[in-house]
């Protein structure tokens, strides 16, 4: 139902049956990752994500995975990755730099490939911050990954 008259609008779609889901997590910040992924799975398998359609890779850190999403998306064989990753303020200007890289290069890959893209790397002041986001987080990324898996296959068929 739209919310305008005679003009169509697309309605969020969750189900994820058939959806062939890529996941790449950083192994920096292991605990919190892991969290991430718990709650990540557990979304998709709600969602209707076979554990036959879904992957996961592993890198060392939050700057490696985009170079892993890029080589899942260019395989053809996703309809949708997650990126998963913890990067934590220090006392260094490096966090910085890791967050805003890796998150820009999520951005292009996604726009590059026309593969969607759920970015869930936290950043955050403390572990005790993600360790609160890390569940919400993960499950958020998988319902982002599902709708817009969707809503490419209507977009562009």
């Amino acid at each position: 139902m739209s919310r305008f008259n005679d003009v169509y609008e697309y309605d969020p779609d969750l189900d994820g049956a058939g959806l062939a889901v890529g996941i790449v997590m950083s192994r920096f910040n292991r605990p919190l990752c892991e969290g991430l992924l718990s709650a990540c799975i557990a979304e998709l398998k709600r969602l209707g994500v076979a554990d036959a359609d879904m992957r996961i890779a592993t890198v060392p850190g939050a700057l490696e995975i985009p170079l892993a999403l890029q080589s899942m998306a260019q395989s053809g064989d996703f309809d949708a990755l997650i990126a998963l990753g913890a990067v934590i303020r220090g006392e260094t200007y490096h966090f910085e730099v890791v967050a805003n890289d890796a998150c820009r290069a999520i951005m292009e890959v996604q726009l590059d490939t026309g593969v969607p893209i759920a970015n869930g790397i936290l950043t955050c002041e403390t572990d005790e911050q993600a360790e609160v986001r890390m569940s919400s987080k993960g499950a958020d990324c998988a319902q982002a990954a599902v709708e817009m898996a969707n809503l490419q296959k209507v977009l562009c068929p």
